[in-house]
């Protein structure tokens, strides 16, 4: 396997918010992350790595996240102690109005695969040269898509398309919402809103179609992201399933 990952500021925002990784155990387990922050005097960045930091730390620690019932409670446990971490910078740090994160992740074994999602950052599974979206997003419109009152193309242009209805950091108890997928697939995609917002399914696709090097595909969304204006943070973490090598 191969995999890459990257962030980018992008064109508009001062800093960058979003934090990204694909950490690898010693049973050759795969964790892929991407968190997308929010709150004021840069405290999104502070959310989004330490959801991502605190999670890659563990799973680093471990030789085997075990069963895929293992792995459900593992996710479940850490999330609520990234959850209580954040609250808790939250209070200690008064300037940090609305500090929060999304959070997508993929976790892959050698018998199962494995998303869970808080908010609208987006996990994909790369098949037949198309992506397949797994996570469903934590937002308004797309309770309102869901709810059958708005359209799919009403919802891309709603002036309240990034009003988060869940994200880490947002209250006391927050569940992430988990998916048993299948693990034969040929690849494993995850990014924040600012690709999805910037290019479309198909254009991502034609992307991860060419005959170039992963390394080379991702850099081209984030570049082709900042052509079209570059409006928010972009993160991208990409782990093809089908290379026999394994390198970062």
């Amino acid at each position: 396997m191969k995999s890459y990952y990257l962030t980018d500021a992008g064109k508009v925002r001062s800093h960058n918010e979003d934090s990204v990784t694909i950490v690898k155990n010693a049973s050759k387990e795969y964790l892929l992350m991407v968190a997308d922050g929010m709150g004021g005097h840069r405290a999104g960045e502070v959310a989004s790595s330490l959801a991502v930091t605190h999670f890659g730390k563990r799973f680093s620690s471990i030789s085997s996240i075990g069963s895929k019932l293992d792995a459900v409670n593992w996710l479940n446990d850490n999330v609520s102690e990234i959850n209580e971490a954040i609250l808790e910078y939250a209070n200690h740090h008064f300037d940090s109005t609305g500090l929060g994160t999304t959070l997508v992740l993929a976790l892959l074994t050698k018998d199962y695969l494995i998303f869970g999602n808080i908010g609208d950052s987006s996990g994909f599974v790369w098949k037949n040269k198309k992506l397949h979206k797994v996570t469903k997003d934590h937002t308004l419109v797309n309770l309102l898509v869901e709810a059958g009152n708005l359209t799919e193309e009403e919802a891309k242009n709603h002036p309240k398309r990034n009003v988060l209805m869940k994200a880490l950091g947002a209250g006391e108890q927050i569940d992430m919402d988990i998916f048993d997928v299948e693990r034969n697939v040929d690849g494993i995609f995850l990014c924040s809103d600012g690709l999805t917002n910037m290019l479309t399914q198909e254009q991502i696709e034609k992307v991860l179609e060419e005959e170039i090097p992963l390394e080379e595909k991702v850099r081209l969304l984030i570049r082709k992201c900042n052509a079209r204006g570059g409006n928010d943070n972009i993160s991208i973490a990409f782990l093809d399933m089908r290379s026999e090598s394994d390198e970062k």
